[in-house]
């Protein structure tokens, strides 16, 4: 791929804003697995090599299986995912696919059935944060680490 933008070097500003995100995100008490799984879905639908490879490794990291990130874009058709899981990733999905078909009440009233509201802010950034990097590594080309 031809090199591209690096975001950080140019606009360090517009980095440590995200970066600021990052940190509330951390500070927030959203379980670093659910986190990882928001941001590898995410990543995944909209094909972000540069982020799947980061948090794919980085669930590994912390504990997650190797089965269930095999089968995070085919998680409805498991039994390897909570209902909170799974009231998440359907939440992360219509979130990131906003531009299809909106955020459906079913989709978050049943996210806000099993999270606080703290945790349901908390997610809501995480699909949001998640978005935003994969946008800046998709146009910059971001290579893999």
């Amino acid at each position: 791929m031809k090199k591209r933008i690096n975001l950080s070097k140019v606009s360090p500003e517009a980095y440590e804003a995200m970066i600021g995100l990052e940190k509330y995100l951390e500070k927030s008490g959203l379980d670093k697995k659910l986190y990882e799984l928001i941001k590898t879905r995410a990543s995944q639908i909209n094909g972000c090599a540069y982020c799947i490879n980061m948090h794919t490794r980085d669930a590994l990291k912390i504990g997650e299986t190797t089965q269930r990130l095999f089968l995070l874009n085919a998680w409805r058709e498991t039994e390897l995912f909570t209902e909170k899981e799974r009231a998440v990733l359907a939440l992360t999905e219509e979130m990131t696919l906003i531009a299809g078909s909106h955020v459906s009440d079913a989709v978050y009233d049943e996210a806000a059935k099993h999270l606080t509201e703290k945790e349901l802010a908390a997610v809501i950034m995480a699909v949001v944060a998640i978005n935003g990097w994969n946008r800046i590594a998709i146009t910059a080309h971001t290579p893999l680490d």
